[in-house]
């Protein structure tokens, strides 16, 4: 069997390629350097607001007293977030679903697509204004601010980022698992559900833990739709306080106490959205194991 002779690399591709490395290492650092300049600035002046009682108390919206915390704020971002999530994640992956398996090459298909990237790059506030004008100035389900409002707001928000995400990692999806199955014998909804989607599940929750981290975020469509509290409210049919809203109405305040527990809500969110990112990568790790 004859030896396979290597050229020798040039001493010019080695200069190339070292560049090319240490150009993409700089590039790196710098994307990371805004980044680690947010997280630092953010923990420095929020770290002084947490405590237990932070936690554990409501705001009081006192000026000149005690402030309190931010209990209504936690609860109403997870009760609005929660129920946004439970109606745009099935409703967005079902369209995707749709859009990939079934409708991909129609003219309803590209029309869908189209309007989905409409929505993608519509502001918040217009998602906001959409459903007080609509809901709350409608009269829909009363004439007043009300929790559901703020989720059917934030749904509508994380509803293009779920299914344009999903719908991208349903095309990465190789056609061979799909004729396979076929071959089986097995339809197409069970090839759907029991070979495409697990197949995907990892990128599709990577989609919907981004439509989450952007509606838990937003402040706009919650003003509109859920105002501000300071009591905590479990109903969906009242107001509900939101760690936006909260920041939002204490981070422009004169008193440096409002203002820091500002930063604190603000560090609460972030370790929040941390907290639900590594939840899901343990559920998908656990996924790929079994």
């Amino acid at each position: 069997m004859s030896a396979v002779a290597f050229a020798p690399i040039s001493a010019r591709r080695r200069r190339v390629d070292k560049l090319a490395r240490g150009g993409v290492a700089l590039l790196t650092a710098v994307a990371l350097v805004p980044l680690v300049l947010i997280l630092y600035y953010l923990v420095k002046q929020g770290i002084g607001a947490i405590s237990v009682r932070f936690f554990t108390t409501d705001p009081t919206g006192s000026f000149l007293g005690d402030p309190g915390g931010i209990k209504s704020a936690i609860v109403g971002t997870l009760l609005m977030v929660g129920l946004a999530t439970v109606v745009a994640v099935p409703v967005g992956v079902g369209v995707a679903i749709w859009l990939v398996e079934f409708g991909r090459g129609s003219k309803l298909a590209h029309a869908v697509r189209y309007f989905i990237d409409v929505m993608t790059g519509v502001p918040s506030i217009v998602f906001g204004l959409f459903v007080y004008i609509t809901l709350v100035l409608g009269g829909v389900g009363g004439s007043s601010f009300a929790g559901w409002k703020g989720s059917v707001a934030l749904g509508l928000l994380m509803l293009p980022i779920v299914t344009r995400s999903a719908e991208v990692v349903l095309l990465l999806v190789p056609n061979a698992l799909r004729e396979a199955s076929y071959a089986l014998g097995a339809p197409r909804w069970r090839t759907v559900f029991r070979v495409v989607l697990p197949t995907a599940l990892p990128g599709i929750v990577t989609g919907v833990l981004l439509a989450i981290a952007r509606a838990a975020g937003e402040t706009a469509p919650l003003l509109f739709t859920a105002a501000v509290v300071n009591a905590t409210a479990f109903n969906y049919n009242d107001r509900m306080n939101s760690l936006p809203a909260l920041i939002f109405q204490n981070v422009g305040q004169a008193q440096n106490r409002l203002v820091t527990i500002a930063w604190g809500a603000a560090l609460t969110l972030v370790a929040m959205i941390l907290m639900l990112t590594l939840l899901a990568r343990l559920i998908q790790r656990r996924s790929r194991l079994s």
